[in-house]
Formats: structure tokens, sequence, C-alpha cells
């Protein structure tokens, strides 16, 4: 593909490895194998996968040469989905990890900026680990076993979650483009040198491709073993849940609406919703009932201050969030009925702490709040909102700041999951899907389990057209799925821009969001389109100027 893929193929040389016992999450690197071992045994191709597994929230530089630690892969693409959006709301100037830049489309729009080269390259490395496994496997002459069949399902489940993710940063969104010509990225089935460069494929070949690969990865995992050992670790390994649940999302993303609706069926299975507790429990860890899939970060690997939580918790101690809590949109949280619990989780009457606050709104001598007519009232308030969340002394409150994202020890800098599949989408993909094929009250049906659960008066006959269910399921969506990433996604495929001062805004500073504050729907702006990398276009001849988005 390029001189870049071909440094990146070293990484798997370099990824901490350890055994393939039930506890191989759990425990301190301290093997690495190497290329000419990797595909000698199943053991060792075990070996393999598991530091892909590692390889999805390590600090990038521990990956592939060129990494930089301001990105711990998934820790940072995660929530950066709700970023771009303006879902999780920046309150405060802070930029650390160019967290800030970000939220103001001034990193995914520049092509040498660390966040499209490393996206880019994360992917793409996860993609030629799949590759030395799949073709590995095809070539070893090792006689067919569950074993076997489950580390393939795995590697075909890698490469269509990398390809999907980088068609849906790197090209245009399926539903409002044209995908048999739109371009899409480089097709690559290599596995060993010398590598053959690839010019873009268009974003339809790139959507059959992932279709051929989750197909061929539900037949394996049908003839595997299953997930082995149990808890937060066995949830880092994809199983033949994931792969259903990746293609609930390659479905809906492109329009597919009746295998959107039985894929999300069957990614839930044995994934029971979460009770009240669990929900309001914080999102830091697998074990939690409806997790499909999620990295179980091990505290010998904590990225420390390069984390999801620290980007997006407000109980973490860290700078960009002490100095920045985050918010959520005012007219999401007003919209929350008493009798929802997840309205528990946002506090809109937080006094404004913070006098670096971008409102201007920060600190006693600043109070707008007429709820607190004394200054020791309104420290009380800060003490009692720090008392009860365990922050420390240096952190700041806002009006509508979030704590559903929380630590499992909250005031410090442990490391918690990323949990990047839960059954409430599943149900949320199955609703959307059956109201694009026109069936309302099979929509109402879909939705009713979730919406009923969290909130004793959800009333499905309160919508009764599709335009009204359809309004009702994106606030579902956005109150549900809320910090975990999918506004960017979402906002692709209904093709809505962003606009903070729309409907009596969001609460979000014009000042601080700046270009960000008001963005054109996508299928108008091209700036949804992350850019390519420069460094792949100049190492790749196949790529020329002409191919930036």
């Amino acid at each position: 593909m390029s001189n870049k893929v071909k440094l990146i193929m070293l990484a798997f040389l370099m990824i901490p490895i350890v055994s393939c016992k039930e506890d191989f999450l759990e425990r301190t690197p301290t093997d690495a194998i190497s290329a000419a071992d990797a595909l000698a045994s199943v053991e060792n191709m075990q070996l393999v996968l598991n530091g892909v597994h590692r390889g999805l929230y390590s600090q990038s530089q521990t990956v592939f040469p060129g990494g930089n630690t301001a990105r711990a892969n998934n820790h940072y693409w995660v929530p950066l989905g709700d970023n771009l959006v303006g879902t999780l709301i920046h309150t405060a100037n802070a930029n650390n990890l160019s967290w800030r830049s970000a939220m103001q489309w001034n990193e995914h729009t520049i092509q040498t900026s660390l966040t499209t080269e490393l996206m880019w390259y994360h992917r793409y490395n996860i993609i030629l680990h799949a590759n030395l496994l799949i073709n590995g496997i095809a070539s070893s002459g090792f006689t067919e076993t569950a074993a076997l069949n489950e580390i393939l399902g795995q590697a075909y489940t890698y490469r269509a979650y990398a390809y999907l993710e980088l068609v849906q940063h790197y090209g245009r969104g399926y539903l409002i483009g044209n995908p048999s010509s739109d371009p899409g990225v480089p097709l690559l089935f290599s596995s060993e040198s010398p590598f053959t460069s690839e010019p873009r494929s268009t974003v339809q070949e790139i959507y059959d491709q992932v279709e051929a690969d989750l197909n061929a990865a539900i037949t394996a995992f049908e003839n595997g073993t299953g997930r082995s050992g149990s808890g937060a670790a066995s949830k880092a390994q994809l199983n033949i849940n994931v792969a259903h649940g990746l293609k609930a999302r390659w479905a809906l993303s492109k329009g597919d609406w009746s295998t959107a609706a039985a894929s999300a069926v069957a990614a839930r299975d044995g994934f029971p919703l979460l009770n009240e507790s669990a929900w309001l429990s914080g999102f830091a860890t697998n074990t939690l009932s409806e997790v499909i899939w999620g990295s179980h970060v091990i505290e010998a690997e904590t990225t420390f201050f390069r984390s999801y939580f620290y980007l997006a918790s407000n109980t973490f101690n860290g700078s960009q969030i002490r100095n920045n809590p985050k918010a959520a949109d005012r007219r999401l949280v007003d919209a929350i009925p008493a009798t929802d619990y997840r309205g528990q989780v946002f506090l809109p009457d937080a006094p404004n702490s913070n006098t670096s606050a971008a409102n201007g709104e920060g600190g006693w001598a600043n109070n707008t709040n007429p709820l607190y007519t004394t200054e020791a009232e309104f420290d009380d308030a800060i003490a009692a909102i720090k008392g009860e969340y365990g922050l420390v002394s240096g952190h700041n409150t806002h009006p509508y700041m979030h704590f559903k994202l929380k630590q499992a020890n909250p005031g410090t800098i442990d490391p918690d999951d990323v949990i990047y599949m839960r059954s409430s989408e599943m149900y949320l993909i199955e609703a959307e899907a059956k109201l694009m094929m026109n069936d309302l009250a099979g929509a109402k049906d879909a939705l009713a389990p979730l919406a009923s659960a969290r909130d004793t008066a959800w009333d499905a006959d309160a919508f009764a057209t599709e335009d009204s269910f359809m309004d009702h399921l994106k606030f579902q969506w956005r109150l549900e799925m809320w910090g975990e990433g999918f506004g960017y996604k979402n906002h692709i495929r209904w093709d809505e821009g962003v606009d903070h001062a729309a409907n009596g805004g969001s609460g979000a500073s014009e000042v601080l969001y700046q270009q960000s504050y008001q963005i054109d729907r996508p299928s108008i702006n091209d700036d949804w389109i992350f850019k390519i990398p420069q460094s792949e276009i100049n190492a790749n001849p196949n790529l020329g100027s002409s191919d930036q988005n």
C-alpha cells in the first residue's frame, strides 16, 4: 500500500503480548512475539490477537512506529464522536491533547494533524494484523478446530470494524453521497512485504468488503469455541454478538433496514438491559449486563492523562476536566421527563464555580442562578456536589455538567474500561430501521423495552406520526448514548448540521466554539469528511494531492 504502511506492519513485533490463558488481559505484559513465530501455532496466533485487543486502548506509540503519546487510540476516538458535534460541551478554554482544537474542527480538517494521522494508522494497523491471521490460517495447513475458528472469527471482525471506521471518517456518508463513485479508502489484503500500494477504493467497495468479512466472521464464530473466561476481561474479546452488532451498524449506515433490524436483535441476545442502579453507576466497567464489547483496561497499562475518562468524565482528577467540566446540551437535558431516571446524571442547577468559564458567568460575583441567594448557599452547593461525586478541591462545577461517566474510583487517575457496544444501541437501531421501512407500529414495539425501562411514564401512543416518532427516536439516541461517541455518525446518517444557537441555545460559548458553533449539514459541507494524512499521500504512489478530501 505505502511505505508508511510497511512501517506499521513492524508493529506486531512490538506489541506486548501475554499468555492466552483466561487472565491474559489482566496481567502485566512480559513477552513479545516475533514475525517468524506468529503463525507457528494456534497459541501464537492467539498471542497476536491478544496484542490487537490491547492495542485498542494503549498509547499509539506502543502500537506502531511513528505513534504519539498524545493519543491513546480508542480512548480518544470514542469520545471524539461526541466532541465533534457538540454533544460533549466544553465550558472553558482548556486544550490538553488538542481536545478543544478537535471540538473547534481544527484537527480532522487538517491533513497534518495528529487526529487525522493517528486514526488512519491505528485502523490500518488493525487491518494488517487481521490480514496476518486470515492469510496465515488460510495457508497454514492446520486442522480446522473450534479454537482456530474463534481466532478467524475475531480476525474477520476486526478487519470489518477497521474498514467501517475508516470509510465512515475518511469517506462521504453512504446515504448522502454516491457510494459507487465516492472515493473511500485503500483496500489492503497483504500481510507481509513487499506491500502493493493501492489507490482509494470506492465507498461501495469498502462497504462490500465489510459485509463479506462480517459474514465470514459469523460463519467462523458459529463453529468456534465462544468467548473464554468471564467478567470484564472476556468482553474485550470479539464474538458472534459483536459481529452481528457491527453488521447492524453497517446496515443502518447504508440504508439496508431489514438487515439492520435483524442483526440488532441477534447482537443483543444474552445481554439484558441495565436496571436503574446499574445505568447510574458510571459506565466504567465491561461487567455491566448490556455491554457486548469493550476494552478492559488493565492497571499495568493505564494511559493516565490520555484516557477516555480524562477527556469526558467530570470525576477524573486531570486538568482537562478540573478546569473544563464537560456539560450536556441544555436543550436535551431540559426535555428529559421527570419520570426518566436518566435525567439524574445531569445537574442543570450546578453552580458555575469556574472564574475562567467561557460564558463569563463563573464565580459567585457573576452568579445568575436565583436558587443561590447568598455566597454561602453557592459555596455549600459546590461542596455538596464534590462530596457526592468524589471530586477533589481543584474540580470546578458548571450548570448542566454531567455524571453519566463516572470512574470506579472518582477523584483519581485510575484506569477504567472503554465500552464500545451495548444492547441499548441495538434497540435503537432496530427501532430506527423499522421506522425507515414505514413500520411505525413495529418501530414503537422495538423501542418500547428500552424506553419504558428508562421512563416509567413512557407512552408509545404519544407519537401519532412517523415524523413525531423519528424526532423522539433521535431524542432517545442522544440521551441513552450520550458521551459514548455516536453523535458524529448519527449526524451524518440523519444529514444534520450543528447549531448551538437554535431553540434557545445549547449553552455552549460562541467565543469558545468559533467555527464549530454552527456547521452546515454533511450533504453540503465536506468538512465532515476527515482529511487523509498528508504523510500517506506523500508515501503512497497511487495517491496524489487530487485524492485529498
